[in-house]
């Protein structure tokens, strides 16, 4: 299987940051994993190295894989404004990032689970592909049938509310007005390395 399911905190640990939300086990050991834990001394990385491990936090943070990522890459390439700017606008217009956004899920990999499991609608439709490119205006919204599921009503009340997101508590839908500005995004990627990466 390709796609990463192993445990979070580890992958964490290895970039230095919480990246997949809240964790405990991170707090308590913020240093990359291996024999000789916080007390390893790592000689001065490349610069290649810097770029590549952005990638890798970047494709992570999002649940990408690598030749996903690589086409997003070329699409934001080849449209015109900021390479960096609009490969992160095309990360965070996926479907399942805009479900995690919304709250309907406490994490990218639970909403990549609920819009394969047929549980959520793009504009009355339902859509069961996490990678779906949602456009300016489209209404996701928690299908009709799964509205009473205890993880989706229990996710719902600890969310957070972003800008370019509208979302109706009693329809349990929402708007998605605009890819975000990268000021918006609170992410902590370095996305020019990423296109400097690409680049070479």
């Amino acid at each position: 299987m390709a796609r990463y399911t192993g445990p979070t905190t580890k992958i964490a640990r290895k970039f230095g940051q919480p990246i997949y939300g809240d964790d405990k086990s991170f707090e308590k050991k913020k240093y990359p994993p291996g024999q000789h834990g916080a007390n390893k001394r790592r000689g001065k990385k490349s610069e290649y190295a810097i770029q590549l491990e952005e990638k890798q936090k970047a494709k992570y943070t999002y649940g990408i894989l690598e030749r996903q990522f690589a086409n997003m890459y070329k699409k934001a390439n080849a449209h015109p404004g900021i390479t960096g700017e609009i490969l992160l606008q095309l990360c965070e217009s996926r479907l399942d990032n805009v479900v995690y956004r919304f709250g309907i899920a406490p994490s990218r990999n639970a909403a990549r689970q609920l819009v394969s499991h047929k549980h959520i609608t793009v504009n009355g439709e339902v859509v069961n592909i996490p990678s779906y490119q949602l456009k300016a205006g489209d209404t996701v919204a928690v299908r009709e049938k799964s509205k009473t599921l205890t993880a989706i009503s229990d996710s719902l009340r600890s969310k957070s509310n972003y800008e370019w997101l509208i979302w109706n508590d009693e329809k349990m839908s929402g708007t998605f007005n605009s890819a975000p500005e990268r000021i918006q995004i609170p992410e902590d990627i370095k996305e020019q390395l990423i296109v400097e990466l690409y680049s070479k």
